[in-house]
């Protein structure tokens, strides 16, 4: 591999993406449902339909709309809802799609609500209605869009208006998180791209802390990778737990922020239970970070419950921290 490739992160995040259906790895119901959804469209001679694809961050939505616009070999056009800013915007990615384009919005929960309605008609019925003029003058002129596919992910579902969410008449597909083989199999492909000899405890041990996530065991094995390699040493198990020692990721893939949280709810409030809010301040961050990044994962490890009375740490999560486990415990997960 070129030394350009290797100074290139973005590149490399473009590279280690699959680009046919055989290398992606995991969600295996997505994919039976999407060819079948595909080949039917193929048959017809018809863009498939509109379809939604929903989960946290990094699980694959996006190698999915470009694994979709690869297996079918139509061109996409890539936006996001933040950067759909004022009807024009849209109306000009719009018509200046061809016939059979594919338009993937990233984040589409983000889109404006006046600007979500004019998609309603284009996702509907192809037409695209602009209002020009304002009053009693104003007048619509209604557009004829050629057939397309929109494609569009988000990681906040509920934030889709239900309208929109009816309109992808070609299915919500919820991605889930991967398990450690997958995981593992994914950065071994990763490590062969990358050209370098990963060693299986190696993979293992990346598979383990990355949060059931690839698109963070593949940041790992990056990181690995430098590690090694400035230290002149192979890509074995030992060298990638230093890599992650030095990032501060433990040996089940939390890192100094989720440590933090659970070690604030320990010690400033006695285990819980606590408010988001007073939460998010004892640790000055943001609401939407602790509720979208750290909890998701603690909670899926059993160290964190969300109670009707606030956050509260759990038996495991003491035990995690070394931490003595108190004895009311059980009458604060009530």
């Amino acid at each position: 591999m070129s030394s350009s490739k290797d100074d290139n992160s973005t590149y490399l995040d473009t590279e280690l993406r699959p680009s046919k259906w055989d290398d992606y790895v995991g969600q295996k119901s997505i994919k039976d449902n999407l060819g079948i959804l595909l080949a039917a469209a193929k048959e017809r001679g018809t863009v498939p339909e509109h379809i939604l694809f929903y989960g946290p961050p990094g699980l694959g939505k996006t190698t999915l709309a470009h694994l979709i616009s690869k297996e079918t070999g139509r061109a996409m056009k890539i936006t996001s809802g933040p950067a759909i800013e004022k009807v024009g915007d849209l109306a000009s990615v719009l018509t200046n799609l061809a016939s059979g384009d594919i338009l993937f919005i990233d984040e589409i929960h983000r889109l404006n609500k006046t600007i979500e309605e004019v998609l309603y008609p284009a996702m509907e019925s192809g037409t695209l209605d602009i209002i020009i003029g304002k009053g009693p003058s104003a007048r619509t002129i209604q557009l004829e869009l050629p057939p397309f596919t929109l494609l569009a992910a988000t990681t906040r579902l509920a934030g889709v208006s239900s309208p929109l969410r009816s309109r992808f008449s070609g299915g919500l597909f919820r991605l889930e998180f991967y398990t450690e083989k997958e995981i593992e199999e994914i950065v071994r492909r990763s490590a062969r791209i990358l050209g370098v000899a990963l060693k299986d405890a190696a993979a293992k041990t990346i598979a383990t802390r990355s949060r059931f996530t690839p698109r963070t065991a593949n940041y790992f094995l990056k990181r690995a990778r430098d590690f090694a390699q400035v230290h002149k040493r192979d890509l074995d198990e030992a060298a990638v737990q230093e890599a992650l020692e030095l990032l501060g990721i433990d040996e089940v893939g939390l890192n100094p922020s989720d440590i933090k949280l659970l070690t604030t709810i320990a010690d400033k409030f006695s285990g819980g239970p606590v408010g988001l809010g007073t939460l998010a301040a004892a640790l000055s961050e943001e609401e939407a970070t602790i509720e979208e990044f750290n909890e998701p994962y603690l909670i899926q490890l059993g160290f964190l419950e969300r109670t009707a009375r606030g956050r509260t740490l759990t038996a495991k999560g003491y035990e995690h921290l070394g931490k003595k486990v108190p004895k009311d415990l059980q009458s604060k997960l009530l």
